[in-house]
């Protein structure tokens, strides 16, 4: 190779250096380096130990934006004695599998040598991308390591998540970003060192509490602040407040509508009206609406609650729940987020009985589990002279003509006489009702 072809070549090699974003310069390079994880990574742990002897496991690595899933699996490539090979799921498809795949059997047979196959953002293979991978994974061609921010329960085929082992990671902490940060603003070669970037305290913890445990948003925020900051007379360049504001712009919540946030988000909602814990459903419920979540889902769920979870107790709530709906429509948001807080609130401070859902639940094992009788000849109407024939209406009581309006009567098919569904609880209106059924009906039989 010519002396001008050499140089051409590290000419391009530095210029792709510099053009990589901070977050992929700073990147560790080794377990000492590595920030966050320690339950995957202490001295000692399992996934630490069979990197250090080059003895790894297909595994799923599962975890929040930002929390080191590529960091971690460029420290294996750097401290394992495999070919390493990365794909992203977004771009890549079968054609690239097999290939990557076809060249392993060619490296095992040859030296011996195993391959490591990244695949980032796994959860985005379809079944059938997935399926291509998985006799390579089983027969030992290729070691898999993926990485995704989704439940592998739901978004990894079952063949597949059996044979790889799933190491979940944490969100950093504040503690650990600021770590992150300050490593990159001291950093000579990698980071932002020969610019002499400050940043007072106040400034540092609004970037690391806003970037909300995500070590990328930190840098990239951090990054963009230095590149439009001029530098002072004594060539340093003074981040302020503003500048990390607005280099942030808005925040960008951890959220993702068809994903683990959505349903984690929802349930912890659900739970906290259960609870009767207004101010955690508010909380709840402002995560979702501030993250763009669709406000119709979220009335759609406020009003099974109101039928689950309140029901009876106050059949106000009901109501509310439908209201709600009712403002999203027609007012839209985000004028309509109040009416939702409204709802919650109310929801949250109702009485709550599970009656109406039980008494449901135990018509539906009915139906599927016993026999389903035709409707008792008094209880159907004698349409026609035929039908008043065959007794159709005949001793049926028309309970108005009943003094308080009421008379007993059996009601249900004879194999289910005296059966009873629904039985109120003692919250708030239900007391009333229950009283009421006494009453009429006394005691039956559940």
């Amino acid at each position: 190779m010519s002396l001008e072809m050499s140089l051409f070549n590290l000419q391009q090699k530095e210029n792709s250096a510099d053009a990589m974003p901070l977050a992929a310069k700073m990147r560790p390079q080794s377990f000492a380096d590595f920030v966050g994880q320690e339950h995957l990574l202490g001295k000692g742990k399992v996934l630490r130990r069979c990197i250090e002897t080059n003895c790894l496991p297909s595994m799923i690595l599962w975890g929040p934006p930002g929390s080191g899933k590529t960091s971690l699996a460029c420290v294996i490539a750097r401290n394992t004695k495999s070919h390493f090979n990365s794909l992203t799921a977004v771009s890549a498809g079968v054609a690239d599998l097999r290939r990557i795949t076809r060249e392993a059997e060619q490296r095992l047979k040859l030296s011996g040598q195993r391959t490591i196959l990244f695949i980032d953002e796994i959860h985005r293979f379809n079944k059938a991308q997935q399926d291509a991978v998985l006799p390579f994974v089983e027969n030992g061609t290729v070691i898999l390591i993926g990485a995704t921010t989704e439940n592998p329960s739901f978004e990894v085929v079952s063949p597949l998540l059996s044979r790889c082992r799933v190491f979940q990671l944490n969100l950093l902490t504040n503690k650990q970003v600021q770590f992150i940060v300050q490593r990159a603003l001291e950093n000579s070669e990698q980071g932002l060192g020969p610019l002499k970037v400050t940043m007072d305290e106040e400034t540092l913890n609004h970037l690391v509490t806003m970037s909300n445990g995500d070590a990328r948003i930190a840098l990239n925020a951090l990054e963009m602040a230095v590149s439009v900051t001029l530098p002072d007379g004594d060539d340093n360049r003074r981040i302020k407040l503003p500048d990390v504001e607005d280099a942030l712009q808005h925040r960008a919540l951890p959220y993702d509508k068809s994903g683990d946030q959505h349903y984690e988000i929802m349930s912890a909602l659900h739970k906290s009206l259960r609870g009767s814990d207004p101010d955690a459903a508010l909380y709840w419920l402002g995560r979702m609406v501030e993250s763009g979540e669709d406000p119709l889902y979220i009335a759609r769920r406020l009003m099974r609650f109101a039928c689950e979870d309140v029901g009876m107790a106050d059949p106000q709530a009901l109501v509310l729940a439908v209201a709600a709906q009712q403002a999203v429509h027609f007012v839209g948001m985000p004028e309509a987020n109040l009416a939702l807080a409204e709802a919650v609130v109310f929801l949250a401070s109702a009485p709550k009985s599970n009656s109406l859902y039980q008494a449901y639940s135990r018509v539906q094992q009915d139906i599927e589990h016993s026999r389903n009788e035709p409707v008792p000849l008094w209880l159907r109407n004698p349409e026609t002279s035929l039908m008043r024939q065959m007794g159709y209406g005949q001793g049926y009581k028309y309970a108005h003509d009943y003094p308080g309006h009421f008379v007993k009567q059996q009601n249900l098919p004879q194999s289910l006489k005296g059966k009873r569904y629904y039985i109120p609880s003692d919250q708030g209106y239900e007391v009333e009702i229950d009283a009421r059924l006494k009453a009429w009906w006394g005691k039956r039989m559940l």
